[in-house]
């Protein structure tokens, strides 16, 4: 437990260097995501060539964009966090009209003075050469008519297309642009594509060659490649998630501190999310769940509504992002610091279960292994509580799954085989009882998870999240501490 332990404290410390300028310096470095690359590359077949585009810019409402994230593959590979932009990746080396031979290009967003004094500066070529080591990075203008004859590839790989990109009449090469003009050059799904702005379409329309045949194409084996790749966690992968992780373990722990029965749902989601800023944290990695009660019992409760937690378990599933990567972290409080004996009774069966599920988190079992012996013991449990008469019974209480990897995704891709070391996974078993479920009314409005992180290792797993407690005795121990809140308090508006 102590070497285990070394490792999480050495991985968080290593994490907190700053640049000069007071900016972060503990970003993937571009040596990084070339070697991601070069992996990719590796993984595909003779004469083939893959095409990746950013996340689209969402619109949050008539003229405000919800905060740009870039699409996970897309930064796994580039580093590059901007919109309006393309990775090409070829197996085979290419030659371009001076005769130079190159294997890649970037296409990205072009410098804009104006635009940047409103939303930001932007790398643009020059940047993404010098910052992200990309030899050919153009500007995405360029990919609409790119001279990349894809019917000569005898495979072209991509990720299929939601269709859920906005024209935009301030960026000559949007996405919505970007993608037009790829589906145009493939001869893909021409009659249901998106056309693009008449200008664009005036330049495919110059290289008849692009659209007068179809290119062989294939959206799946693109998903199975960077599963492959992104399953497993690298040396700087880890520092970054793990750091995640330790910060949203802060979290619980402080609000097991502050925690009282006049606090709305909302205030507990906001003490969470002010310690990840706290830390550096620049998102959530996904809504965060804070459910009071029978609101827990609601898998993905986001609402957080609740005005007053009272007396009720309040349960917390909630996980900062840093730097990309995102944590999956979830305790279950009882809001007045005292679990009551079928609130306990519960805690401590979902307890045992975790304890066995991560310990089935080893090198080479199956991935479903942590959720057979976690099943297993809540199973039994239910039955011998009185809630079920059957274990066949239980998955009406227990309806999740037990286990998914964690990474730049909070669900993370991955082929979910057997654990090998350096996969990041959660464990987190659960019992959820809504008002009126068939058993006796005293279990009702009883909701329970708890889930953490788990790296898998040679030497067994290590709980990066360890630090919030997870034993009910730990947990009520925790909340009779002082908080720093317990004196913070703003002026009544009624």
């Amino acid at each position: 437990m102590n070497l285990k332990l070394s490792f999480v404290f050495t991985v968080f410390f290593v994490c907190v260097s700053m640049a000069q300028n007071g900016n972060p310096n503990d970003y993937l470095s571009a040596q990084f995501h070339k070697e991601r690359r070069e992996a990719l590359r590796a993984k595909m077949p003779e004469n083939s060539v893959a095409v990746f585009f950013g996340n689209p810019i969402r619109n949050r409402a008539n003229d405000v964009d919800f905060i740009y994230h870039q699409d996970p593959d897309f930064y796994y590979l580039t580093g590059y966090k901007e919109p309006n932009c393309v990775l090409v990746i070829f197996s085979n080396n290419q030659t371009n009209k001076d005769g130079k031979s190159f294997h890649e290009l970037l296409y990205v967003q072009e410098k804009n003075p104006r635009a940047e004094q409103w939303t930001g500066v932007r790398l643009g070529t020059e940047g993404a050469k010098k910052e992200l080591g990309f030899e050919n990075a153009l500007n995405g203008a360029a990919f609409l008519n790119s001279g990349i004859d894809y019917v000569n590839f005898d495979t072209v790989f991509f990720k299929e297309f939601e269709e859920d990109t906005r024209n935009s009449k301030n960026e000559k090469a949007d996405l919505y642009k970007l993608i037009g003009a790829f589906k145009s050059q493939i001869g893909y799904n021409e009659k249901v594509s998106p056309q693009p702005d008449s200008n664009v379409q005036n330049e495919i329309n110059a290289k008849k060659s692009f659209t007068s045949k179809k290119a062989t194409v294939n959206t799946k084996s693109i998903l199975t490649y960077m599963a492959s790749l992104r399953e497993k966690k690298s040396k700087e992968e880890l520092v970054l998630l793990t750091k995640a992780v330790r910060i949203s373990a802060m979290g619980q722990r402080e609000i097991m501190k502050a925690m009282h029965p006049g606090m709305s749902e909302t205030e507990i989601q906001g003490i969470h999310e002010f310690v990840y800023k706290k830390y550096g944290s620049e998102f959530e990695g996904y809504p965060s769940i804070v459910g009071a009660g029978n609101n827990g019992c609601v898998l993905h409760y986001i609402e957080n509504s609740k005005m007053k937690v009272e007396n009720d378990l309040v349960l917390m599933d909630l996980g900062a992002e840093y730097h990309g990567y995102t944590a999956d972290v979830t305790r279950t409080i009882p809001a007045n610091g005292k679990f009551s004996t079928e609130q306990k009774l519960i805690y401590d069966l979902v307890y045992e279960a975790q304890e066995a599920g991560i310990a089935a988190a080893k090198v080479g079992n199956n991935f479903n292994a942590p959720d057979a012996a976690a099943r297993k013991i809540i199973s039994a449990g239910l039955v011998k509580l009185g809630i079920v008469k059957t274990e066949q019974e239980s998955r009406k209480y227990f309806p999740h799954g037990t286990s998914h990897h964690i990474g730049l995704d909070v669900h993370d891709p991955g082929l979910y085989n057997a654990f090998e070391a350096d996969m990041v996974i959660t464990v987190e078993p659960g019992i959820y009882i809504p008002n009126g479920s068939d058993c006796d009314k005293k279990w009702w409005g009883i909701a329970v998870r708890i889930e953490d992180d788990i790296l898998i290792t040679t030497n067994g797993p290590v709980n990066l999240s360890g630090e919030a407690p997870r034993k009910s005795n730990e947990i009520e121990a925790l909340m009779n501490e002082k908080s720093v809140l317990d004196t913070f308090s703003v002026p009544s508006l009624d």
